[in-house]
């Protein structure tokens, strides 16, 4: 049997195809040859397009470290003034009106000295003033959660307003609520020193009061 006999598969070379035909799979036994190189200048054949992921999102997007400083990328002091304003508003107006009625009603039990009056006055009113201290001190609680739980998913009822959001530095994520707690609490050092801290966030490059800058977190425009 010589060595190019037909009958002998395994001793014959496949033809070469000509240049710029298909490719043919490859057949059991036989190397398959490299593609033709790519003549200089030729256009790029597309690949398959990806859609951009947002920041922060998609299954094994890399997180970015820190955000980069820019003009409009961090909220200005005027809108976290107004959804501070807001979100204080919310939690205090209802318990402010409870209590002036409250004072209003104690203030009516006054009959001029007659016994018989204040008694059936303070019978008819008194868990009427109760009823309000109650629902003042219930408000301020409840509120102040719903706001924490908000805030921690990105936006409180006020940031939503303002069309801002608060987030963690490093990953661009809501913090949570335990940190939106622990934040709120940090707060006590933007109350030290008359209150500047609240107001370091007009000249700070990242826009930062003193708690931000302790749980690094940063407050940008919501998209």
């Amino acid at each position: 049997m010589s060595f190019g006999d037909p009958n002998n598969p395994y001793g014959q070379q496949p033809p070469q195809a000509p240049y710029g035909a298909p490719q043919q799979p490859a057949q059991y036994g036989y190397p398959q040859p490299p593609p033709p190189p790519q003549a200089y200048g030729a256009p790029q054949q597309p690949g398959p397009y990806v859609p951009p992921q947002q920041f922060g999102q998609g299954p094994g997007y890399p997180q970015q470290s820190g955000m980069p400083v820019g003009p409009g990328m961090y909220a200005s002091w005027g809108s976290r003034f107004g959804a501070f304003l807001i979100d204080f508003l919310i939690a205090s107006l209802v318990p402010f009106i409870a209590v002036f009625a409250a004072i209003a009603l104690e203030k009516s039990l006054n009959c001029l000295g007659d016994s018989a009056c204040r008694a059936a006055r303070e019978a008819q009113r008194v868990p009427i003033i109760i009823g309000l201290l109650v629902l003042a001190v219930l408000w301020i609680v409840i509120a102040n959660i719903v706001i924490l739980v908000k805030e921690g998913k990105g936006a409180s009822p006020g940031k939503k307003a303002m069309k801002i959001q608060l987030i963690r530095e490093e990953t661009g994520r809501p913090l949570g609520f335990g940190l939106a707690l622990l934040r709120r609490i940090c707060h006590g050092l933007d109350s030290a020193a008359c209150s500047i801290g609240y107001l370091w966030p007009a000249w700070d490059a990242k826009g930062q009061t003193f708690a931000d800058k302790v749980m690094r977190t940063v407050v940008v425009p919501r998209r």
